[in-house]
């Protein structure tokens, strides 16, 4: 008995019975039949396109007018519509992409690799590629930045043995969790690898996914993700769009480098440095970047310089409390620091908000202030062995406390300020933090020196 013609070419064939012989269907009836399929029941087509070979799904699809391709691929998983383009004679995926929403587009094709979707770009009308790759770049330091646009996704009804074999052509390609969207691209549920691989082979995901999934929007700053990454303790988070749509993914791996650079980057800001500087910049480039805030921190210095000025007959009447300023002043600077570098990474990792910050400022002032009353023990015990002054040793032990006290206080104050303000802490709360305690710490210093100065 003949077999029917191949989809694929060869001649058309006859079917023969002992009744009757019935001709196969003509090529061009095979297209309009494929056409009337793609138009009426895209849904349908896209469940097979899901678990067709590429090449074959090019080879059928190419054939077919774009607006009912275009259909079809609308309703497959983005990743796939990506393979597809990256496979497609170059005038053959421009088609597809042109009756696609810009959008889509985007999403799809960012999950390609560089070269393969320079490739589809390069077919393209120049507006409608540059449109297309301002669509894929997000903010710096947002969750669209710092995501991996290779994102392997699947349907609900997909079973096991269907996310097995495809992960399989995906051997560089890192996966943690398995994503399920649905026909428009929107996040429809999550679960780790892990249960994929326990579970049985003709297991459909949509019974073993958890729902809602948790993800994050594209645009959310690099904190928001911060917090997520931990509420959810997941070990990847999917990136999803203003109406749900998955763009990309987000692993522990990028976070925690994102996290050091951003760490590195404020060490620099709270000296006063650019987060631009690097070892071997040029040294012009370094004085640029450096020499307003060192103007700055010139001014904050005469400031401190001026409250020393109001008590320059104490020191010169007694010249010990000049020996001892820098000891007050490096006691309080050093709390401050504490104060302010532990509350700028609650800050920075979310576990604390500006609307805490009495909570927080409470707890800097008891720590500064048992910590000035330990340091003021051995403070004033040194200063007595030195001076055999019993008055000196109190000043300076009562100023100790005063002035640790206070600059825990600032520290933790100081950032929850600058925050609320929209300003960025690590840029300027170091030198505001300076000028805080050397003003507190010669004022208290000198000050009560002053109001005791009968008993020095």
């Amino acid at each position: 008995m003949a077999s029917p013609r191949d989809v694929r070419g060869g001649e058309p064939r006859t079917r023969s019975t002992p009744e009757t012989a019935i001709p196969a269907a003509s090529p061009h009836a095979e297209q309009r039949l494929a056409a009337a399929f793609l138009a009426r029941h895209p849904t349908e087509a896209a469940r097979l396109l899901e678990t067709a070979d590429v090449p074959e799904i090019v080879e059928v699809l190419g054939s077919q007018p774009a607006e009912y391709a275009a259909a079809a691929l609308r309703s497959v998983t983005p990743d796939r519509a990506a393979r597809l383009f990256a496979t497609a004679p170059v005038d053959v995926a421009r088609s597809w992409i042109e009756a696609w929403n810009p959008n889509r587009a985007a999403g799809a094709l960012a999950r390609l690799e560089a070269d393969e979707r320079d490739r589809v770009l390069a077919g393209l009308e120049p507006g409608h590629a540059e449109e297309l790759r301002v669509l894929m770049t997000y903010p710096p330091d947002s969750a669209g930045a710092l995501m991996d646009p290779r994102i392997t996704t699947f349907r609900p009804d997909a079973t096991v043995t269907d996310v097995v074999s495809r992960l399989r052509t995906f051997q560089r390609r890192r996966v943690q969790d398995v994503f399920l969207v649905d026909t428009e691209g929107r996040l429809a549920g999550s679960l780790p690898l892990q249960a994929v691989v326990l579970a049985d082979p003709d297991e459909v995901l949509s019974s073993l996914a958890r729902s809602p999934a948790p993800s994050i929007h594209a645009t959310s700053p690099r904190e928001q993700v911060i917090e997520d990454m931990n509420t959810h303790r997941v070990g990847s988070l999917p990136v999803v769009d203003f109406d749900g749509r998955v763009l990309g993914v987000l692993r522990q791996e990028e976070l925690v480098s994102a996290a050091q650079q951003e760490a590195t980057a404020d060490l620099a800001k709270m000296v006063g440095a650019s987060a631009d500087e690097r070892a071997l910049s040029s040294p012009f480039f370094s004085v640029k970047k450096r020499l307003p805030w060192l103007q700055i921190n010139l001014l904050t210095a005469f400031l401190a310089a001026s409250v020393v000025a109001l008590f320059e007959d104490t020191i010169a009447k007694f010249t010990a409390l000049a020996v001892l300023l820098p000891v007050v002043a490096g006691q309080s600077g050093n709390t401050g620091s504490q104060a302010l570098a532990v509350t700028m990474r609650g800050l920075a990792l979310r576990e604390v908000r500006v609307s805490q910050w009495w909570a927080v400022a409470w707890k800097e002032i008891i720590a500064g202030a048992t910590n000035g009353v330990a340091v003021a023990f051995t403070t004033s015990l040194a200063v007595w062995v030195w001076s055999r002054s019993a008055g000196l040793a109190m000043v300076i032990a009562v100023s100790m406390v005063i002035s640790m006290t206070l600059a825990g206080f600032s520290g933790a104050l100081i950032p929850m300020i600058l925050t609320s303000l929209r300003q960025d802490p690590a840029q300027s709360s170091s030198i505001i933090l300076t000028t805080v305690t050397d003003v507190v710490g010669f004022f208290s210093f000198l000050g009560i020196a002053t109001a005791l100065s009968s008993m020095l």
